[in-house]
């Protein structure tokens, strides 16, 4: 993502302006959106360089990298938008690995004839999110198609973290008796965007809980270094992370129902769409699992900071030769909590 000085050219115009085919054609106006939008909102010492690629300092000590993409529709929505989901994201994915994350690529896919005002308002809302995370945007790349072959913007983040000797957290660590814990309450971010596209409205706001969870990670493994395994359940929520998760340690899990901290308006709407919360997407909640005698002082160390406030121990692994993933109900029945089927909600995140 060079960033080329484009004083030859009329400065672009946020208000009225739209993304064209020239703005990913390599040329003058590629070279101006990339000044003028992007390079503005992201500016660091990294991306002034104006190379292909930027250039970094040595890390200490063994590098993670995680990459996403993100195609959320609609772009905007309670509690945020695809730039800032966009850097959470890849955050959390170097996060739960155990690592500090450093820095963020970021590539973009527009549809010729996307508002500049809407891109401009994207690229500011990475920028601050990248911003209060501490973790810079260092290099990227645009390309543009036809308009009706895309559908406004795409967003691909990759990023790059450092994860300190003494750290093993993987999905195959989960032991029988180990404590399943939750960082909040579930579903939100799923819920306000089905919300949002459905037009349903409730007493009160359902909000993404889109944010970053490194600070919370780090307040984690401090308090427990040896937690066996954390996972953020976005995509397919936190059934399907479980369900990853006992495949990867060839064991079970056991759910408690009246324990899941669940919003009354998620359980709600989810009732109404016929849809099961469990399958519901997350942008700001994690998944802990750690050896029982461990649970409890993990769980103050997530209580103690402010996006593991609600956090909950809500099952525990089992041994099962099937690995499956049960939970009691309230009515003190069990059921199975199968990998989800199909696509329940498209275009979450």
């Amino acid at each position: 993502m060079s960033t080329i000085k484009s004083n030859y050219m009329r400065p672009l115009d946020f208000k009225h302006g739209r993304v064209d085919m020239t703005h990913g054609s390599g040329g003058r106006a590629m070279a101006q959106l990339i000044t003028e939008l992007f390079a503005a909102a992201f500016g660091n010492t990294y991306l002034a360089q104006g190379n292909d690629g930027a250039v970094l300092p040595p890390a200490n000590g063994r590098l993670v990298m995680a990459t996403d993409s993100h195609v959320v529709s609609p772009l905007f929505f309670p509690g945020g938008d695809i730039g800032c989901l966009s850097v959470h994201g890849t955050i959390n994915d170097v996060a739960v690995m155990g690592a500090r994350p450093l820095y963020l690529s970021a590539s973009f896919v527009l549809e010729e004839g996307f508002p500049l005002a809407d891109l401009k308002r994207i690229a500011e809302s990475m920028a601050m999110a990248a911003s209060a995370a501490g973790v810079p945007i260092v290099t990227g790349d645009t390309k543009v198609v036809e308009q009706g072959k895309g559908d406004g913007v795409f967003i691909t983040t990759t990023g790059i973290g450092v994860m300190p000797e003494g750290i093993n957290l993987s999905g195959d660590r989960a032991r029988p008796g180990d404590k399943i814990l939750v960082s909040g309450m579930l579903g939100d971010h799923g819920v306000a965007i089905i919300s949002l596209r459905e037009n349903l409205t409730f007493h009160t706001s359902i909000e993404s809980d889109t944010a970053a969870l490194h600070e919370l990670v780090a307040a984690m493994l401090e308090a427990v270094p040896d937690i066996h395994v954390l996972r953020d359940p976005t995509r397919g929520g936190l059934a399907t992370t479980l369900n990853e998760i006992a495949h990867q340690s060839a064991a079970g899990m056991m759910l408690y129902e009246s324990r899941l901290p669940i919003r009354e308006q998620v359980n709600a709407a989810c009732e109404f769409l016929g849809l099961d919360p469990l399958y519901v997407a997350n942008e700001g909640k994690l998944v802990a699992i750690c050896a029982p005698e461990d649970a409890e002082r993990l769980l103050q160390a997530m209580r103690a900071h402010p996006l593991g406030s609600d956090a909950a121990i809500v099952g525990e692994v089992i041994e099962d030769p099937h690995h499956f993933v049960q939970m009691e109900t309230a009515f003190g029945g069990r059921r199975v909590v199968d990998w989800l089927t199909g696509e329940q909600l498209p275009r979450i995140c």
